[in-house]
């Protein structure tokens, strides 16, 4: 096996790194061509990559290869670096907590990083109510105790999701998510009690129906094919993700948590990807001042470690028996530590307000390219979180060839770009929010070059 020698050792990352994009061999290079041969040869072929570039520096909003590559970063490791690759507050933390001690398991020895995470969360999560949470590892792991406690406390078996939900990639959350490829072809049979319910989605529904229309429409499927008195819960992204970054309609979500309230469901918002400043608040759900009972979250919490938490109404979250919660990992000591710093830098640098003034640029320069092409039909998202929906011209066909193709024309021209959506022809951005705006301009010039040659 090859090991690593003094001449592969990193460069140094974080914000100190050098802000800008450079170019010095084709994407991906030859050292990283050599280590994709290694991948080939070692990790399972259903791991996929977007960019088959190998990492060895990030911070700002700069991606440093093994072949001295400067990448534009416009991914964030999906929405998980909002605060940067190794932010100076996230690596004291982990580096003080990794020397002291790595793991104890919470739930044999406690320790102290673990309440003060989940005392930030009661406090920053939406609604003053009293509230208590519990963390896991990955946001799957959240949505599915979000549902273990909803389950309890209603005694109902059903679930609510919506078309083109993205829930993760467990057994459970497979049957939430809608997507087929790659998320759930041939991994089933799936659970049961999983019922969709039509979302939001101003560019595809029938023109001028607003938000409380489309929240009727769903609360009639739900009424008449579930019945309100057998859901436990209703489970949605504020601003759905991989479903293509689907913002919907000003109402939908008020109508459907009022619906909820009145019925004795448990309204669970989804707030992996949006969560943590991402779309220019705390959460996503507070830009219409929608209160859920529960809140899963996850990414952007821990600057780059694995965590994830469910923080909910005190009485819920304290309906389920002693033992019922937990996991061998969840709480991790170090992951704690990080997310204590990436809060603090979260709070420091104002980046629900890094956020909003990202999106100020990015919406101008994405909506005057919407004007000159045709393809784009739809510029949409909040924040960090924006998106562009491409069709074929004069229709809202989805267009995945040109999607695909002007997302391969970035990252040959040293931007990282992410796609999605059910029918793959989003072009999503989710660039951290320390990232500085001229790297950010230089990015949209590079999207618009990409338009300009492939479109």
């Amino acid at each position: 096996m090859p090991v690593p020698t003094s001449t592969d050792a990193p460069a140094g990352g974080g914000p100190e790194l050098p802000q800008e994009r450079r170019l010095v061999t084709a994407i991906p290079g030859p050292r990283s061509v050599e280590l994709l041969g290694r991948r080939q040869n070692a990790v399972a072929r259903g791991v996929s990559a977007t960019l088959n570039t190998f990492i060895t520096a990030a911070g700002g909003g700069i991606l440093v290869d093994v072949d001295g590559n400067h990448l534009i970063d416009m991914g964030s490791g999906i929405a998980v670096v909002s605060v940067g690759n190794a932010a100076p507050r996230v690596v004291a933390g982990l580096t003080q907590q990794a020397a002291a001690f790595t793991h104890t398991c919470f739930m044999v020895t406690p320790y102290e990083g673990y309440v003060g995470v989940c005392e930030a969360l009661n406090g920053l999560t939406p609604g003053d109510h009293e509230k208590r949470s519990a963390l896991f590892n990955s946001g799957a792991e959240a949505v599915e105790n979000a549902v273990k406690v909803a389950r309890t406390v209603r005694q109902r078996p059903a679930l609510v999701v919506f078309d083109h939900a993205y829930h993760g990639r467990t057994n459970l959350t497979m049957a939430m998510t809608a997507k087929n490829m790659p998320y759930k072809h041939g991994f089933g049979p799936f659970a049961g009690e999983v019922y969709r319910a039509p979302m939001s989605y101003p560019f595809r529904d029938p023109a001028g129906l607003s938000g409380e229309q489309a929240a009727a429409r769903a609360i009639s499927v739900i009424a008449t094919q579930v019945g309100a008195d057998n859901v436990a819960a209703i489970v949605i992204e504020p601003i759905q993700g991989e479903g293509g970054f689907v913002v919907p309609a000003p109402g939908f979500l008020p109508a459907l948590a009022e619906f909820a309230r009145a019925n004795g469901i448990v309204f669970i918002a989804d707030e992996i990807q949006t969560g943590f400043c991402r779309t220019g608040d705390w959460f996503a759900s507070e830009h219409e001042g929608v209160v859920p009972d529960l809140v899963a979250t996850a990414k952007g919490i821990a600057g780059g470690l694995p965590l994830a938490a469910v923080t909910g109404r005190a009485e819920m979250m304290d309906s389920v028996h002693v033992g019922g919660l937990g996991g061998t990992y969840g709480g991790n000591p170090v992951s704690c530590a990080a997310a204590l710093g990436a809060i603090a830098t979260m709070r420091e640098q104002d980046l629900p307000g890094a956020a909003r003034r990202i999106e100020a640029v990015m919406l101008a320069r994405l909506r005057g390219l919407q004007e000159r092409y045709p393809v784009i039909g739809d510029v949409r998202g909040r924040g960090a979180m924006i998106a562009v929906e491409l069709v074929r011209p004069g229709t809202d066909e989805p267009y995945p060839d040109l999607t695909q193709a002007v997302a391969k024309a970035c990252h040959a021209d040293g931007v990282v770009v992410l796609t999605a959506g059910t029918y793959g022809n989003v072009l999503r951005f989710l660039p951290p929010l320390v990232m500085p705006e001229h790297l950010l301009v230089e990015a949209l010039e590079v999207v618009e070059k990409a338009f300009a040659a492939q479109a």
